[in-house]
């Protein structure tokens, strides 16, 4: 397989703004009544606003009219954008600064994928955003994961083929938007969690893109 470019999901996989997420939607829960674990937060990755907000409400068994839902999601949002105000290039993941700048040094096209409408505002608070050929945010997209809109955007703008570029998720539903998407994929975290993937690391600093390279041209 000949590599024509990568795509990066951003959240788990560039920086940890999950966290701030977390803390968001936990506000949220608490102001209506229950309280939302880490680990219920975890279901929530690769999610669009409006498909945590139906998994934050199921989990508190609540039902809300369109326009109240509506105002939740903005009152999150608002919440979050004061947290992530604070994000700069020590919120980088392990690795990933070096991993791209490596894979822009050697030629490839790089794209970022994320269902975050916010994605755009936090490549600039981490000062990254001159890494990227293109940006597919939640602002774009008509369709959450597992649905493979985001990366097919990503390879559309990069003007690349799906089959001979790789995605690059920490989430399940990353890891299934990129295989229904016929991309290459590579999790980063758990390899039993994300063992659909076609190779699992732990970030980003575990691995170079000659190893990606030797990796992809055997399987």
């Amino acid at each position: 397989m000949k590599i024509e470019g990568l795509l990066f999901d951003m959240d788990g996989v560039i920086c940890d703004s999950a966290k701030y997420h977390y803390l968001g939607w936990r506000k949220l829960a608490n102001n209506l009544g229950f309280d939302f674990s880490n680990a219920q937060n975890e279901e929530l990755k690769g999610l669009s606003r409006r498909s945590s907000i139906n998994a934050l409400l199921k989990i508190g068994n609540l039902s809300f009219s369109e326009e109240k839902i509506e105002e939740f999601m903005a009152l999150k949002n608002q919440w979050y954008l004061e947290l992530i105000q604070n994000m700069n290039e020590e919120d980088l993941l392990p690795g990933a600064l070096e991993f791209i700048r490596d894979a822009k040094n050697k030629g490839y096209k790089v794209a970022l994928g994320s269902s975050s409408k916010n994605a755009a505002a936090i490549l600039k608070y981490l000062n990254i955003e001159d890494l990227f050929d293109a940006i597919v945010d939640g602002t774009h997209l008509t369709h959450s994961k597992p649905h493979p809109e985001v990366f097919l955007l990503g390879a559309q703008k990069l003007n690349i083929n799906p089959e001979n570029s790789i995605v690059f998720e920490d989430a399940t539903s990353g890891v299934e938007a990129a295989l229904n998407g016929n991309f290459k994929c590579v999790g980063i975290g758990n390899s039993q969690t994300l063992k659909q993937a076609h190779l699992v690391v732990k970030n980003l600093g575990e691995i170079t893109i000659n190893q990606l390279e030797q990796f992809f041209e055997k399987n």
